[in-house]
């Protein structure tokens, strides 16, 4: 399960949401204006910096959003998945 966190008013977590949402990329938004989501972003990630995505599965994290859109596109993560 991908989840990724946001602010509503991030123009990079649109960027990651945009690409995903076009390309049938199934997650979880996690807004950190919440303070639950705000914690659990700093205890998986370390720092309180969004977007970041995080794969439940392989239990990788990453920040930045081209590297957001680069590791979906190279791990051919899809809605099928």
């Amino acid at each position: 399960m991908l989840e990724l966190y946001i602010l509503s008013n991030c123009p990079y977590c649109k960027k990651v949401m945009d690409y995903m949402d076009e390309n049938g990329i199934e997650y979880s938004k996690n807004d950190i204006s919440d303070d639950v989501n705000n914690s659990n972003l700093i205890a998986i990630g370390g720092k309180e910096q969004v977007p970041f995505l995080y794969n439940t599965e392989t239990n990788k994290g990453m920040y930045e959003s081209d590297e957001i859109i680069e590791y979906i596109k190279t791990e051919r993560i899809n809605s099928d998945e």
